[in-house]
């Protein structure tokens, strides 16, 4: 449990990602302004990305465009028109006529008034003349442009729908509504409400639909040419965009359908037609076998087929003159209404900056015929943040596990197949699913993450180098940063090479020399000897009194470990062979190394505790090295290298072997090698023939041939006699020719010192 509690409390890949988690759900449950901005925007271009859609050939519309306008006079025009057109799309076999246009005022245009005017002056007059009275009659019957109207609509066979608005608020208005006046207009409307409404949850009191201030209808003479009329408002998201359609709008104690809806409804013989209110508001709405699924508040995602002009258009004119083609609107619901500029209500939708109004009802009617709605979920928000916090987690678990290249490519791939899912969501089966608060927690966590890697790695980068920095060359630091985790604590098991360097009586200097001149002397030859190491990228492991032991091959894999320690080994001796006349010159000892190089399986890493701990190597080979080393003080040489060592190098070095020896505390003899120089190194003619007598000792000795072994080696040491290898073999031969070894003699020499 305290393991749990501290991966939150402390800063961890884990508890970054959790805090990112539960910031981006806090974030969604509050709603973020500028975040609910942007996925609204994210919907738009989910519609550009699906691109145009074909609609139904069930829409048309008769436009009052520029052509008409140019052709029939400015707007408005004289409603006779209006009744034209009514009649003349009747004739055509239109189903049902939709008017975008509000006729809320009487005809400006009429000539009634000239004709009442005429008759209070007849009648002031005090004319009497039947003829007259009947030709002022008929005038103003002729006169009168709203009754003609009212009779086309009343007398037509397509049902025609009459649009009308709501006003939203009382503080909208610049002026005051009598109660008793909204009543009245109710009253007017009423014919057009819901006519059922069913509470499946709820008590009939629940009202979750979006609530007017009052309507403002149609003059009454229209409103009883027909009972049908529909509100055209619309509700603007806060960017000014319109992607909302209300189905459903209270005002009163009633609910009332759109000129869309009750388009629909009139083109399908008027079904029956009910409102679905459950638990968490309105569900949809009924209408026959058709369902209209809505958002809680009744309204639906306009699923815009396409930019403006998707929908067929005619101009008015055209129609009014009969210049189209016979049967262009037989069956069809023909929407009237303005697509000129600067007399047209202009929407800014997905699809462009300027659409027309008019357009809006046709999608939205294509859309309830073809039910090809868009959804949200009824569990939208907890989808969402479901897909918040598996993405979170997906994120806190993975990106751990990988390098910051793959790390990089693990996101942007879960990012963009994010994106790809939400749009093959849209396109594919219409749902809108929220884009940004997921892409959000991606990011988040990513960014946090990343941050705690940089400065995590950074800081371990800076230990590694502040820890290897004087222990190995830069190289091999660079090297240990890009793959730090191979120096945890712990290790593995992996064939090196160690090299042991030793001084040769160094410690008796102290009686000649002050401490100080003793560690400035030690401190030099250190420094120097250290160098060569790092020419050949060896790892420092420690100097311990006047013995220094490195590493090859690890942490750095090194293919050819041994023959960088061979050269480490000869390049060592060559340097301090160069500095004795320097030191001499300076009154300081003339040094003397011996050095063992051995390879083999050894267990390299970091050794200690979680207190304290220091890459090193550990094994028998590692102590064979060690011994290696001593050994040069039996056989007087300078470098010792085991039989590994000399198989690893194969012929890349001119090798003397001296001896096989079984050293303290290992069961298995070795071969041991005298490194004399690189293959190429020229020895002197003596110096040769010395060597070649020493080999044939030495197999003449494990023949136990004594007497002709004291003979080689003493010819050999006659030729070298800086040697002492020779002189070491011959008094040994002497021993053995004395006093034979005993039983199966195997030649090996055992040493009985560590």
């Amino acid at each position: 449990m305290k393991k749990k509690l501290k991966n939150f409390i402390t800063v961890n890949p884990f508890s970054l990602s959790f805090y990112s988690i539960l910031l981006v759900v806090v974030l969604f449950m509050i709603g973020i302004p500028i975040l609910d901005l942007i996925e609204l925007k994210t919907f738009d271009l989910r519609f550009l990305m699906r691109g145009h859609e074909k609609p139904s050939n069930t829409v048309v519309m008769a436009v009052i465009d520029e052509k008409s306008l140019d052709k029939e006079g400015r707007w408005p025009w004289p409603r006779s028109k209006m009744a034209a057109l009514v009649d003349t799309l009747n004739k055509d076999g239109a189903k049902v006529i939709g008017f975008d246009i509000g006729f809320l005022e009487p005809d400006e245009n009429s000539n009634l008034q000239l004709f009442n005017r005429f008759e209070s002056q007849i009648s002031a007059l005090n004319i009497k003349n039947n003829k007259l009275s009947h030709f002022i009659d008929e005038g103003k019957a002729n006169a009168d442009n709203d009754r003609a109207l009212a009779n086309a609509i009343r007398n037509s066979s397509a049902s025609v729908i009459l649009g009308y608005f709501f006003h939203t608020s009382k503080a909208g208005l610049n002026y005051q509504i009598d109660p008793k006046e909204i009543d009245q207009r109710l009253l007017q409307i009423e014919p057009s409400k819901y006519p059922l409404i069913i509470f499946e949850d709820q008590k009939p009191e629940y009202s979750p639909f979006l609530r007017a201030y009052a309507p403002e209808g149609n003059l009454e003479i229209f409103t009883q040419a027909t009972p049908s009329s529909g509100y055209f408002n619309t509700i603007l998201d806060r960017d000014g965009v319109l992607r909302w359609a209300p189905l459903i709008i209270q005002c009163g104690k009633n609910i009332f359908p759109p000129l869309s809806m009750q388009c629909v409804w009139h083109y399908l013989d008027t079904p029956q037609l009910m409102v679905k209110v459950v638990i968490y508001g309105v569900e949809g709405i009924q209408m026959g076998e058709r369902f209209i699924p809505t958002d809680e508040y009744g309204r639906i995602l306009v699923n815009y087929l396409g930019p403006p002009k998707t929908f067929p258009h005619f101009p008015i004119t055209d129609i009014l003159n009969n210049k189209f083609q016979k049967g262009t609107f037989k069956d069809k619901i023909v929407l009237v209404g303005s697509t000129a500029e600067g007399i047209y209500d202009a929407r800014n939708t997905p699809f462009s900056t300027i659409h027309p109004g008019l357009e809006v009802h046709a999608n939205v009617i294509d859309n309830i015929l073809t039910t090809n709605f868009l959804k949200i979920p009824k569990r939208a928000n907890e989808y969402n943040l479901l897909v918040i916090i598996v993405a979170g987690f997906l994120m806190g678990v993975v990106l751990p596990r990988l390098s910051a290249i793959k790390g990089a490519l693990f996101a942007l791939g879960l990012f963009l197949a994010f994106i790809f899912a939400a749009c093959w969501l849209f396109t594919s089966l219409g749902a809108w699913v929220n884009m940004v608060y997921p892409l959000m927690v991606l990011l988040i966590t990513y960014f946090s993450i990343t941050v705690f890697h940089y400065f995590t790695e950074e800081r371990q980068r800076q230990e590694i180098k502040s820890a290897f920095s004087r222990y190995a060359p830069n190289v091999v630091v660079n090297e240990i940063i890009k793959n730090p985790d191979q120096l945890k604590l712990g290790g593995e098991e992996r064939e090196i090479s160690v090299l042991f360097c030793d001084l040769i009586g160094f410690t008796g200097y102290s009686e000649i020399y002050t401490p100080n001149a003793m560690v400035t002397i030690l401190s030099e030859f250190f420094n120097e000897m250290t160098e060569q190491v790092f020419a050949f990228q060896g790892l420092l492991k420690e100097y311990v009194g006047d013995e220094l032991m490195a590493i090859f091959g690890a942490p750095l894999e090194q293919k050819d470990h041994a023959q960088r320690a061979c050269l480490a080994a000869l390049a060592m001796r060559d340097r301090l062979r160069a500095l004795r006349p320097v030191w001499d010159n300076m009154d300081r000892p003339v040094l003397k190394t011996r050095t063992g190089v051995n390879s083999g399986m050894m267990l390299v890493g970091n050794v200690g505790s979680k207190y304290r701990f220091s890459y090193g190597a550990l094994g028998d080979n590692v102590n064979l090295g060690s011994r290696l080393e001593g050994l040069n003080k039996i056989y007087g040489t300078e470098i010792i290298i085991g039989e590994n060592t000399a198989q690893l190098i194969n012929d890349a070095f001119r090798l003397r072997e001296i001896d096989c020896v079984k050293v303290q505390g290992k069961e298995n003899p070795v071969r041991v090698y005298e490194l004399l120089g690189i293959f190429n190194t020229a020895l002197p003619e003596e110096t040769e023939e010395a060597f070649n007598y020493y080999a044939k000792g030495l197999e003449a000795y494990r023949s136990q041939q004594w007497e002709d072994a004291i003979d080689l080696f003493e010819k050999g040491q006659n030729l070298y006699q800086e040697d002492k290898t020779f002189k070491v073999m011959s008094l040994r031969s002497r021993i053995y020719h004395r006093d034979p070894p005993k039983g199966d003699w195997d030649g090996v020499f055992r040493e009985r010192r560590k």
